[in-house]
């Protein structure tokens, strides 16, 4: 095989890399705001996750970070969901470092509804991510989120929220 071939090669399956690991985060955002507590934990490693989500908490582990969103996101009253998220990610910077391990950093967008306490929210921050092929996928080895600024207001009194 030549050397362009071969070199072509390279370049190909690394950019195959770098996209498998943008579909990884978009998977993990779509289960966040999807509700989807499996599909949550599946994003991460089986097991030792360095997970830092500031006021959520610091682990050693995904499965505890994993209880913490559904305990959240599953919780409802009068057959409604309580908490409401959306979750835009932007600006992947995705570095293959060799053998199977990258490093990721990405723009949140965030907005989220509480409707026990009548509240919208609005954040930005960042993430320091790590990943890992575990059983010939992609996987967060790390996850660690800093808070740029956040904006909470009350919801109108007129608000209708659907459905």
């Amino acid at each position: 095989m030549s050397a362009d071939i071969e070199a072509l090669e390279r370049r190909i399956a690394r950019l195959e890399a770098v996209e498998a690991i943008k579909a990884l985060k978009y998977r993990y955002w779509r289960a966040c705001d999807g509700k989807d507590p499996e599909g949550f934990r599946s994003c991460f490693v089986k097991e030792g996750a360095s997970v830092d989500y500031g006021r959520l908490g610091r682990f050693d582990d995904a499965d505890p970070i994993a209880e913490i969103f559904a305990d959240v996101a599953l919780l409802r009253r009068d057959g409604r969901y309580v908490i409401l998220d959306m979750h835009h990610g932007l600006h992947p910077d995705i570095t293959l470092l060799g053998d199977g391990t990258a490093a990721g950093r990405w723009t949140l967008r965030f907005r989220q509804l509480n409707l026990a306490e009548g509240t919208e929210t609005v954040m930005t921050g960042e993430y320091d991510d790590r990943y890992v092929v575990e059983d010939g996928e992609w996987r967060m080895s790390q996850s660690h989120f800093a808070m740029l600024w956040s904006r909470t207001l009350p919801l109108p009194a007129e608000a209708r929220i659907a459905p």
